[in-house]
C-alpha cells in the first residue's frame, strides 16, 4: 500500500510537470471603465488578492518564463494605483530583470513557504508578529542569517488591495543577486521541463525515492527485530502496534525528510515548490492512513476486552464509534487534500449550510436510520450475539451498523433490517431471559383410577423438587382436566439457567425421569383413541 501511495503521488507530479506550459504572455490592459461612484471593483487579473494566490501566480509566471508578467508581483514594479495593467516601468527590461533576479535568488538556496501553509485570507495572517500589511512567505539563504521574503499589502484608489513582494525584499534581492549574475541566456543550454531544468526534477525525485527506500528498509528491520525478540509476536500488542503504524509512519517520515533536505538545495524554486506541494498531499494521506490504522488497533483491543467481560453492548458502541471516527478522519483528510490542491474548500463548507436542508430532505431515510442506530445503542434492546425476534424475523444479531442491523436466521440466511424500522418495531430478546420455562401437559390413559392419579402427582412433585436445576419457588404439578382421550397433568416450573442449549438438556433429563416413573407405576401415556359401540338386532 505504501508503494502504491507514494508512486501515485509521484506520477501525479510528473503528469502535472510534463503537461505543456501555458504560452508566455503579458496581460493586456482592459479598456478603462466609466467612472461611477457605485461601480463594483473588478477582479485582479493577476490574482493578487491573497498571499497564497499571489505566490502561486508568481511561481506560474516564473515557470512559464514570462518575466514581464512576473514583474507585476513586485511593489517596485508598478505605481500601485492601476490594478489592471503594468505601467511603463514594468514593460522595460529592468522590471523583467527584477523577476529574474528573484528567481535566481530562490534557486541559489532560498525557500518559499509551502502552499498549504500560505494564508488564503485577503487580510493575511494577523497573528504572525508582523505588521498587518506585511506577510512573510519565505527566506533568502543569506549569511549569517536568512533574509525574510515579505509580501506587502497595497491599497488602491478603487478600494481594493493587492499583495506584492515588498520593497524591502526587492532591495535584499538586488544585494543578494547582482544584475550581472543573471542573463537572459542562462537557461539556453538547459533542457527545461515544466519551468525548471530536468536535472533539478531528477535530483529532487531521486531524493524522495532514496528516502522512501531507506525508511522502508528501516521499518522492515524493526519488525524483524521485534519478531525475534517476542516469542509470540502475533499476540503481542507492541508488535501489532508497530506492524500497523510503521508503513504509514515511514511514508510520513519520507515527506519530512524530503522537506528538510530539499528546503535549502540550490535547485529551481519551481521544481522544489511544485514537489513540496504534492509532498503535502502525500503527508496528509500518510497521516490519515496512520490514524485509521490506530483507530482500528484501539478498537480491536477494546472490543476484545468487552467480549471477555461479556459486555456485548459496550462492544457494539466501540464498533459504532470506530466507524464514526474513520468517517470523520477521511472527511478531514479529503478536505485537507483539496485545500492542498488549491480548491477553495471554505466556500464548499459554507455551501453545506445551504445544501444541508436539501440533503436532509433527500436523505430522510438515511437520517432516520442513523437516529435509529443511536437509539439502539442508548436503549440496548438487543446486542451483538443476542438471539431475538424482530418483527417476524427470528435469529442471532450479528452486527449493529450505522444504517442497518444484520440478523442471522436459523436457516443461515442474513437479514438486513434498517435501524429506523428496528427502533420502532417489536423486539423480543430471548438472550435476556434469566430462566427458562418448563410448561408441559402430560396425558395419561382413562383406565388410571383416582388413587393411582394421586400417587402419580405426589411422585412427579418429588421428582421436580429433587431436581437441582429447578427453581423451587414456583413449581406446580396439577391434575387439571379431562381431555377427549386422556387425563391431563400440567407441569409448571423454571430451569435455573440463562443458556437455551442448557435448558434443552435439563428438560430432556427431566422428561426421561417422568417416563421412568410412569413405567414404574404402570401408568400409560394416552394417545388419541375413539371407542365405537355397535348394536345389532337379531331376527327370528
Amino acid at each position: 500500500m505504501a508503494y502504491r501511495t507514494f508512486f501515485l503521488a509521484v506520477a501525479s507530479c510528473m503528469l502535472a510537470l510534463l503537461s505543456p506550459p501555458a504560452a508566455a504572455q503579458t496581460l493586456a490592459a482592459p479598456e478603462p471603465a466609466a467612472e461611477a461612484s457605485d461601480a463594483e471593483p473588478q477582479p485582479d487579473p493577476f490574482k493578487r488578492e491573497t498571499p497564497r494566490s499571489t505566490v502561486t501566480a508568481l511561481l506560474q509566471a516564473l515557470a512559464d518564463g514570462d518575466y514581464v508578467r512576473a514583474a507585476n508581483y513586485f511593489a517596485d514594479g508598478a505605481d500601485g494605483t492601476d490594478a489592471d495593467a503594468p505601467d511603463a516601468s514594468i514593460l522595460d527590461g529592468e522590471a523583467a530583470a527584477l523577476a529574474r533576479r528573484f528567481q535566481a535568488a530562490l534557486d541559489r538556496g532560498g525557500s518559499l513557504t509551502p502552499f498549504a501553509a500560505l494564508s488564503n485570507d485577503p487580510e493575511g495572517q494577523l497573528d504572525d508578529g508582523l505588521p498587518a500589511d506585511l506577510e512573510q512567505i519565505g527566506r533568502l539563504a543569506d549569511e549569517p542569517e536568512p533574509t525574510p521574503i515579505l509580501l506587502e499589502r497595497l491599497s488602491l484608489e478603487d478600494g481594493t488591495a493587492q499583495w506584492r513582494v515588498s520593497s524591502q525584499t526587492t532591495q535584499a534581492i538586488a544585494d543578494f543577486v547582482p544584475p550581472e549574475m543573471v542573463t537572459e541566456t542562462d537557461e539556453a543550454e538547459e533542457i527545461v521541463v515544466g519551468g525548471a531544468p530536468w536535472t533539478d526534477w531528477l535530483l529532487l525525485i531521486g531524493i524522495a525515492i532514496a528516502a522512501f527506500i531507506v525508511f522502508r528498509i528501516a521499518s522492515a528491520l524493526v519488525l524483524r527485530l521485534l519478531r525475534s525478540a517476542l516469542s509470540e509476536h502475533e499476540a503481542s500488542p507492541v508488535y501489532r502496534f508497530f506492524q500497523a503504524a510503521l508503513p504509514p509512519l515511514s511514508l510520513y517520515l519520507v515527506v519530512v525528510t524530503f522537506y528538510l533536505v530539499s528546503a535549502d538545495l540550490p535547485v529551481s524554486i519551481v521544481a522544489r515548490q511544485t514537489l513540496l506541494r504534492y509532498a503535502g498531499i502525500v503527508a496528509w494521506i500518510a497521516l490519515a492512513w496512520f490514524a485509521l490504522r490506530l483507530v482500528d488497533a484501539i478498537a480491536r483491543v477494546l472490543t476484545g476486552r468487552m467480549h471477555r467481560a461479556e459486555r456485548r453492548q459496550a462492544a457494539t458502541v466501540v464498533t459504532f464509534m470506530r466507524r464514526g471516527a474513520k468517517v470523520a478522519l477521511l472527511a478531514i483528510a479529503f478536505i485537507a487534500v483539496l485545500d492542498t490542491i488549491g480548491l477553495d474548500v471554505t466556500t464548499g463548507i459554507a455551501a453545506l449550510g445551504i445544501g444541508g436542508l436539501a440533503l436532509a430532505l433527500g436523505a430522510q431515510k438515511t437520517i432516520e436510520n442513523l437516529v435509529g442506530s443511536v437509539t439502539l445503542i442508548a436503549d440496548r434492546p438487543v446486542q451483538v450475539g443476542d438471539v431475538a425476534k424482530i418483527g417476524d424475523v427470528f435469529g442471532t444479531v450479528e452486527d449493529i451498523g450505522m444504517r442497518s442491523t444484520l440478523v442471522r436466521t436459523n436457516d443461515r440466511t442474513l437479514v438486513s433490517i434498517p435501524n429506523g424500522n428496528l427502533a420502532s418495531d417489536r423486539i423480543e430478546n430471548f438472550a435476556l431471559r434469566d430462566r427458562f420455562l418448563f410448561n408441559q401437559t402430560l396425558g395419561v390413559t382413562y383406565d388410571t383410577d383416582a388413587d393411582q392419579m394421586e400417587r402419580l402427582l405426589a411422585e412427579l412433585r418429588a421428582i421436580l423438587q429433587a431436581d437441582e436445576n429447578i427453581i423451587d419457588d414456583e413449581v406446580r404439578v396439577r391434575f387439571n382436566g379431562f381431555g377427549d382421550s386422556a387425563l391431563h397433568v400440567e407441569f409448571f416450573a423454571y430451569f435455573r439457567t440463562r443458556s437455551y442449549p442448557e435448558s434443552l438438556a435439563m428438560q430432556e433429563t427431566l422428561l426421561f425421569a417422568i417416563m421412568r416413573k410412569l413405567d414404574e407405576l404402570g401408568i400409560g401415556i394416552a394417545f388419541p383413541t375413539r371407542t365405537i359401540r355397535l348394536q345389532t338386532e337379531q331376527t327370528v
